[in-house]
């Protein structure tokens, strides 16, 4: 890909492990709530399934869990917000040579990233994963009003960056959020397929299809 000069990110599922990093939380959360049980198998599965990926609604995912699971003494839903916001980012995990990838890129383009979701769990993943210096620019939904797909957030990344869309490329894996909202805004694309499938009747496609994050090196 020629003229490019800026190289922006999702966060979830492109440069945090986002399934490792619930996996371990809903381990945790069990670990913590249900010592009483002579087994838990099967409750950290079904707290991912109730998940979806991350795009069920927190305080939904957290009712859901205190009407289905097995209390001894059952929390408030306030408690469980708590324990999610510090556990939750306690357990953040890259992707595989994710730092690598943005130490490489930095060094010849400028970096930035845009993520959906609350500005004070995003940034917690983020310094927890020690990152915050690798991006000139982060967007995240709630501070800045907007939500991807809505080609506004990726403009303000834009502006910021002080380059055209066209001499972007945004790396995200979910097609309607990422590839879509970056695509109309102008941007080329990098789908990376982690879990979210390909919506067929999206009408942009990605430039590029990637399964693991160090084959972006081989395209820009």
């Amino acid at each position: 890909m020629n003229n490019v000069k800026a190289v922006i990110f999702d966060l979830d599922n492109t440069i945090l492990d986002r399934s490792k990093t619930f996996r371990n939380f809903a381990a945790s959360f069990v670990q913590t709530y249900f010592g009483h049980l002579e087994t838990a198998d099967g409750l950290t599965e079904r707290i991912i399934e109730l998940d979806q990926d991350g795009y069920k609604e927190r305080t939904a995912l957290f009712g859901e869990l205190l009407d289905e699971l097995p209390w001894k003494d059952k929390p408030g839903l306030n408690e469980l917000m708590a324990f999610y916001r510090l556990h939750y980012v306690l357990n953040a995990a890259l992707m595989d040579q994710a730092e690598e990838v943005l130490r490489v890129l930095k060094s010849k383009y400028r970096v930035g990233l845009i993520t959906n979701g609350k500005t004070d769990i995003q940034y917690g993943k983020i310094d927890q994963l020690g990152i915050r210096h690798m991006f000139e620019c982060i967007l995240v939904s709630e501070e800045a009003g907007v939500k991807k797909p809505d080609s506004r957030i990726f403009e303000m990344a834009v502006a910021r960056l002080k380059v055209r869309p066209d001499e972007c490329v945004y790396v995200g894996d979910h097609p309607r959020n990422d590839i879509e909202g970056a695509g109309k805004s102008g941007m080329r694309t990098v789908w990376i397929k982690v879990n979210q499938p390909w919506i067929p009747e999206l009408t942009v496609r990605p430039y590029h299809k990637i399964e693991r994050l160090p084959e972006l090196l081989a395209l820009l």
